[in-house]
C-alpha cells in the first residue's frame, strides 16, 4: 500500500528553493507503487504533478492543491554489453549527476559533457537535456514508461520521443500523461568520440595541456565551466537557465549582426540560427539585476536566483520584467525553459 502524505513543505525538493505546500506527496519506488496509485481514488480526484529532482521547475503560489508524485524509483543495470558499447537500463528517480560519476567510473563514455546537470534520470527525456554539443537523444535507445490513464507499461523510441531543442513529445501533447519509470541508454567503452568543440572546453583542456583528452578530462572540463558560470545551490536558489536560446531566421540575424558586430551564434540550419538569449540579457543591462528577494545571477545572466526568502510569484515578476526589456530592445520573446507551476 503507497504511504500518501498531506499537507507537505515543497522547499526541500525543488532547486529554486521556493516554499509551497502540496496538499498530498506520495514517493513512488516501483512500477507496482505507481499503478497501485493510478487506480486510488486520490489520484482521480486531484490535479498532478510529477516531480523528480525539482531542478527545473518553478512552484508559484504557497500552495499546491493537488497530489505530487515523487519519482523514486531506482536502480542502474547493465542489459547487453559488447566490446565496444554498453547499454543501461536507469531508473526515473535516479540523480543525473550519479549517473555520470558511475559511467566515469565504468568507462562508459558519451554522456560526460552532461556533467553536474541537476535533476534525475526520468526527468531527462521530458527536457531533452543537454550541454555543450552533447543531448539526451545522442545516446537514448528507449523510454519505459507507465500511462497514467491505464497503468500499462510503455516502451518509447527516440523517433517516437520527438526530441528538439529542449524539447519532447513528454513536454507537449504528452505532457502529464506517462510517469516515466526507466531510460535506456546505450553508451560506448574503450573507444571513445569525444565532443570537444566547444571554445570553453577546448580553452579549459589547453590550460590544463591536455593533448589527448579522456571521458575524464573532458568531464573535468565541462564541472570546471559549470562551477565558474552557475550558483552554488548552498548558497541560493535557482533552476539554471530560464529561457531557452532564442532561434530567429536568418534576415532577422543579419540586421542584428549590423547592428552588433560581436553578437554570437550557434546551432546554425538553413534557414535559421540560434543566439544566446544571456548575451540578450546583458545587453539589457539586467544581469546582476535584484528585484526583491530574487535576481539575475552576476555570472550568468540567462540565471535567475533566489537569495532563500523569496517566492514564485517573485521570479515570475522578474522573468516577465526581462521578457519585456528583451521584446522592447530585440523584438525577440524570450521563452521559459523551466516549467512553471502554478
Amino acid at each position: 500500500m503507497v504511504s500518501i502524505e498531506e499537507n507537505v513543505n515543497l522547499f526541500p525538493y525543488n532547486t529554486f528553493r521556493v516554499t509551497s505546500t502540496a496538499r498530498y506527496l506520495v514517493r513512488i519506488r516501483s512500477i507496482s507503487e505507481i499503478q497501485e496509485l493510478i487506480h486510488s481514488e486520490i489520484f482521480d480526484r486531484n490535479k498532478r504533478l510529477i516531480l523528480g529532482g525539482g531542478s527545473n521547475v518553478l512552484l508559484v503560489g504557497y500552495i499546491f492543491d493537488g497530489l505530487v508524485i515523487k519519482n523514486m524509483i531506482s536502480g542502474i543495470n547493465i542489459i547487453r554489453q559488447s566490446d565496444t558499447n554498453v547499454e543501461l537500463k536507469i531508473g526515473g528517480g535516479e540523480n543525473w549527476h550519479a549517473l555520470v560519476m558511475y559511467c566515469l567510473d565504468n568507462d562508459f563514455g558519451g554522456i560526460e559533457n552532461l556533467t553536474l546537470i541537476p535533476g534525475t534520470v526520468g526527468a531527462a527525456p521530458v527536457q531533452n537535456i543537454g550541454a555543450y554539443g552533447v543531448e539526451l537523444k545522442d545516446v537514448l535507445l528507449l523510454v519505459e514508461a507507465i500511462e497514467l490513464s491505464t497503468g500499462k507499461l510503455r516502451y518509447f523510441t527516440r523517433g517516437e520521443c520527438r526530441f528538439g531543442y529542449r524539447e519532447s513529445i513528454f513536454k507537449n501533447e504528452w505532457k502529464d500523461k506517462y510517469f516515466i519509470s526507466a531510460v535506456i541508454l546505450k553508451l560506448s567503452k574503450g573507444r571513445h568520440q569525444l565532443n570537444t568543440g566547444y571554445d570553453s572546453i577546448s580553452k579549459v583542456l589547453n590550460e590544463q595541456n591536455i593533448t589527448v583528452p579522456t571521458i575524464q578530462s573532458v568531464s573535468e572540463a565541462v564541472a570546471k565551466i559549470r562551477k565558474s558560470k552557475l550558483p552554488n545551490l548552498d548558497e541560493v536558489g535557482s533552476a539554471g537557465s530560464f529561457f531557452k536560446n532564442p532561434c530567429i531566421d536568418r534576415d532577422k540575424y543579419h540586421l542584428m549582426k549590423l547592428a552588433h558586430p560581436t553578437l554570437p551564434s550557434f546551432a546554425h540550419t538553413t534557414d535559421s540560427v540560434t543566439i544566446p538569449a544571456a548575451w540578450l540579457i546583458e545587453l539589457c543591462r539586467l544581469k546582476g539585476k535584484r528585484l526583491g528577494n530574487v535576481g539575475v545571477y552576476r555570472n550568468h545572466a540567462l540565471v535567475l536566483v533566489n537569495y532563500f526568502d523569496g517566492t514564485g510569484d517573485e521570479v515570475l515578476v522578474l522573468a516577465a520584467d526581462i521578457h519585456e526589456n528583451v521584446l522592447r530592445v530585440f523584438g525577440i520573446s524570450l521563452i521559459p525553459e523551466v516549467n512553471i507551476i502554478k
